[in-house]
């Protein structure tokens, strides 16, 4: 008879992970991007996970890997089409997560009208911290984030800066794929970010929360 899974574990089986971009106004503006009317989506598979100490790997085919810092909502059951009124209801918790980007790869690709998944998915893209049950957390809209490489501090930001809510995103996001107990969805990146090299060592929390620590390491292929 099979375990039960556990959500404080939720990298080992979660199926999904959902990305917001351009949910900050400022960070649109440093990256030169309009702010849209409705949220932009993209996935990362489930092997781009990489728990608190793991090694983050720079894909081979990459001379810029850059950190984006965000707020990750982890589903407690099965949401599809769900009103944005009962979105918290389906909220089993939240993690820190890095959105781990090949920015060179992302720039190519946008010049030629292609997907992001070379510069978004690769293995071991997508960082995450423990697990933060909702119960320790009574608004997810009011939180600090920040994020330091090898000592010195990059980038930070504040939820209430989002541009769309996490009910609206829940909301959103659950009309057009249906999510999973064990899913994630990250909601987006404050401004500040920015390179990481082989061998620097990053740091980043919510304050009074939780944080995380990882070390960067070059991919043999």
């Amino acid at each position: 008879m099979a375990a039960p899974r556990q959500l404080c574990r939720f990298w080992e089986w979660g199926k999904n992970i959902v990305c917001v971009g351009r949910n900050y106004a400022e960070h649109a503006k440093e990256m030169r991007s309009a702010v849209l009317s409705e949220p932009v989506l993209f996935l990362k598979p489930s092997s781009a996970y990489a728990p608190d100490g793991s090694p983050i790997l720079m894909p081979a085919y990459s001379r810029d890997l850059q950190h984006e810092l965000e707020l990750g909502v982890v589903m407690g059951r099965r949401a599809r089409a769900v009103p944005q009124a009962a979105s918290m209801d389906y909220v089993a918790g939240y993690a820190l997560c890095l959105d781990m980007t090949a920015r060179d790869v992302q720039n190519e690709c946008k010049k030629q009208g292609l997907p992001w998944t070379l510069a978004k998915g690769f293995t071991a893209s997508c960082p995450v911290s423990a697990f933060v049950p909702k119960e320790k957390i009574s608004d997810p809209h009011k939180l600090r984030l920040w994020l330091k490489v090898n000592g010195e501090l990059r980038q930070e930001g504040e939820t209430s800066s989002m541009i769309f809510s996490i009910p609206y995103i829940i909301s959103y996001v659950s009309k057009i794929i249906t999510l999973e107990e064990g899913d994630i969805i990250l909601t987006g990146t404050p401004k500040g970010v920015g390179p990481v090299k082989e061998s620097d060592e990053i740091q980043a929390g919510i304050d009074g929360v939780v944080s995380m620590r990882f070390k960067v390491e070059r991919a043999e292929y």
